[in-house]
């Protein structure tokens, strides 16, 4: 014979076990692709970054980094590529997703500028993030130099397998440290970094709605809503929906500083698995400048 539960028992909340992280799910050849596409991006990226002179505007250099990446063999975008330089590498006076994108501030000598592009190749999506400066500019040297902690910081903490909003607020304490803002924290959602997938290959390619690609949002979507009903996000903020540890899978990172009217990041792809995690490439712009000091 059974008792009934006493009237604790019966409303206390019972206790949901943790779920299982998914499977990494991608194969070396997958990593392989994603590899070789985030190299074009950066590739695309610096070629821009040596054509550009004072009086270049932001909209011709996204154009032109869009042609150059075309050129390339990209057939979609995750988002369309954004040139911002001056005070807008910082986000400063930023008020609506418009301002985001391209416009018409012309480049000057001694000013900085950040070349962000997200190509997508046979549904392997990159999304980078070049930092340049057109002659001297020692905030500048400052920061890019500072950078190279952030990074170290970022794998140290997913290696651990901290939540993700631990980790956002590890790297606003580095900020804090280094007398910079955050200006990640801007962004949509307030962002440091979003998962990467392979798009879903329908709708039409080179078809963006505000500012991004249609297979993009239709992916987005997806995996919006298959995250969510796991307790699990595909954005990593600084929010309740980032308290958990590191999915397995490819995440875009980029922290992005500011100091003054200089703003800098660097944006690359961080592989995570069940129990570890590395940056997907060693031999990017940023990583070789830092070496070279």
């Amino acid at each position: 014979m059974t008792t009934a539960p006493t009237t604790a028992e019966s409303t206390a909340p019972k206790s949901t076990p943790p779920k299982s992280p998914p499977a990494f799910p991608y194969t070396p050849e997958d990593l392989d692709r994603f590899r070789e596409l985030q190299q074009l991006a950066y590739r695309c990226a610096e070629s821009v970054a040596e054509w550009l002179a004072p009086g270049v505007t932001e909209r011709e250099a996204a154009n032109r980094l869009r042609q150059e990446l075309v050129r390339a063999g990209v057939q979609d975008f995750f988002h369309i590529p954004f040139a911002w330089f001056g005070d807008r590498t910082a986000f400063r006076h930023f008020r609506t997703p418009l301002q985001f994108f391209a416009g018409g501030r012309k480049l000057e000598e001694g000013m900085c500028f950040v070349l962000d592009c997200a190509p997508v190749v046979d549904g392997y999506t990159a999304d980078i993030g070049y930092a340049g400066k057109v002659g001297d500019n020692p905030i500048w040297d400052m920061i890019a130099q500072d950078l190279r902690e952030y990074r170290e910081l970022i794998l140290r903490e997913v290696k651990a397998r901290r939540p993700l909003n631990e980790v956002y607020g590890a790297v606003d304490a580095l900020i804090a440290k280094h007398g910079y803002d955050n200006r990640h924290r801007v962004y949509p959602g307030r962002v440091i970094g979003h998962q990467v997938t392979k798009t879903v290959q329908r709708g039409p390619a080179g078809v963006n709605l505000f500012g991004f690609g249609v297979r993009t949002l239709q992916t987005l979507g997806r995996e919006l809503v298959s995250e969510r009903i796991q307790g699990r996000s595909p954005l990593w903020a600084d929010g309740r929906s980032s308290q958990h540890p590191p999915t397995p899978g490819l995440w875009a990172v980029e922290p992005h500083l500011g100091f003054r009217d200089v703003g800098l990041k660097f944006e690359e792809l961080l592989v995570v698995t069940e129990d570890d995690a590395y940056w997907l490439d060693d031999d990017l712009p940023h990583v070789r400048r830092w070496e070279q000091k």
